[in-house]
């Protein structure tokens, strides 16, 4: 193999690991969100907006137990799965599991940490609107 070829097959390898580490980033939670909610909402009115901000995004919400959910997005060939733990002054976004975007203890596909914001973004407006 002649230098320009090795030099040309160097910088294709170096670009392609660059994009590929681009796809990916630390894992985004959502950790304590404070509810700002008058006294008179209760916590089923706190569920009820979480609900519903999921709903309106594509998300399948279940309960798990009280003060907890299971939120589930299935977008193509990616699920997401997450932990929403939540209280009359705080709620919580956690990452539980995933299928397909390439979670590896730290890291994981951008699109999701996209879609954890966009939930936070629309469960912040519904509970604003409480």
């Amino acid at each position: 193999m002649n230098k320009l070829a090795r030099i040309t097959v160097i910088t294709i390898t170096a670009a392609l690991v660059f994009l590929a580490g681009c796809r990916s980033a630390p894992i985004y939670n959502v950790d304590n969100a404070p509810v700002d909610i008058s006294a008179k909402h209760s916590s089923k009115d706190i569920k009820k907006a979480i609900r519903r901000a999921g709903i309106s995004l594509g998300w399948v919400i279940k309960d798990k137990k009280p003060g907890q959910l299971i939120g589930t997005l299935n977008l193509r060939t990616f699920t997401a799965i997450v932990d929403i733990r939540y209280n009359n002054k705080t709620y919580s976004i956690t990452y539980k599991d995933s299928v397909g975007l390439n979670y590896d203890g730290t890291n994981i596909h951008k699109n999701y940490n996209s879609w954890i914001q966009n939930l936070n973004r629309s469960i912040q407006g519904q509970l604003a609107a409480l």
